[in-house]
C-alpha cells in the first residue's frame, strides 16, 4: 500500500477547503433544508476545517472563521453545547486576530448562550462582541457585524 495517494493532495486540501465551507454556506442560508441536508451541513463544515488544517498556509484566521461557521450552524440547529463549544473555539484562535474576528467569535458566544436560555451570560457576550465591534476601523466589516448583532 503507497502512502502518497495518485493526487496532488495539496491542491485538493484548498480544493475542499473553500468548497465544502461554500457548500455548507449555501445550505445556511436555505430556508428550507431537509433533515438530510442539515446532516450535510454539520460534515461540509467539519470537513471544511479539517481539510483547512492540512494546508500549509492555514492560517488562525481560516481557523477562528471555520469555527464560527461551524457555531452558527449548531445555532440554527438549535444545539446550545455544540454552538458553545464551537464558539469557544473559535474565541480561542481569534484572540491575536483583527477586531472584526474576535468580534464574530464573542457574537458566537452571545448567540449560543442566547439558545441555552443563558440570559446573563448572553448579555456578558453581546456587550462585549459591540464593544470589538466598535473597534472595527474597516466601516463594512463593521456594518457586518453590527448586522449579526442585531439579529440577536
Amino acid at each position: 500500500m503507497t502512502t502518497e495517494p495518485p493526487f496532488d493532495l495539496a491542491a485538493a486540501h484548498r480544493y475542499f477547503s473553500a468548497e465544502c465551507f461554500n457548500t455548507a454556506w449555501d445550505l445556511m442560508e436555505k430556508s428550507d433544508r431537509t433533515a438530510e441536508e442539515d446532516l450535510l451541513m454539520v460534515a461540509l463544515s467539519q470537513a471544511s476545517i479539517y481539510h483547512w488544517s492540512q494546508r500549509p498556509d492555514c492560517t488562525q484566521e481560516n481557523l477562528s472563521i471555520g469555527f464560527w461557521q461551524a457555531s452558527r450552524i449548531q445555532a440554527l440547529l438549535g444545539n446550545a453545547s455544540e454552538a458553545r463549544r464551537h464558539a469557544e473555539t473559535c474565541l480561542r484562535f481569534s484572540h491575536q486576530l483583527a477586531p472584526f474576528y474576535v468580534g464574530y467569535a464573542y457574537e458566537a458566544l452571545a448567540r449560543a448562550e442566547r439558545l441555552a436560555g443563558e440570559q446573563a451570560r448572553y448579555e456578558d457576550y453581546l456587550a462585549v462582541a459591540r464593544d470589538w465591534a466598535a473597534k472595527v476601523t474597516d466601516e463594512e466589516d463593521r456594518s457586518l457585524l453590527m448586522q449579526d448583532l442585531d439579529t440577536l
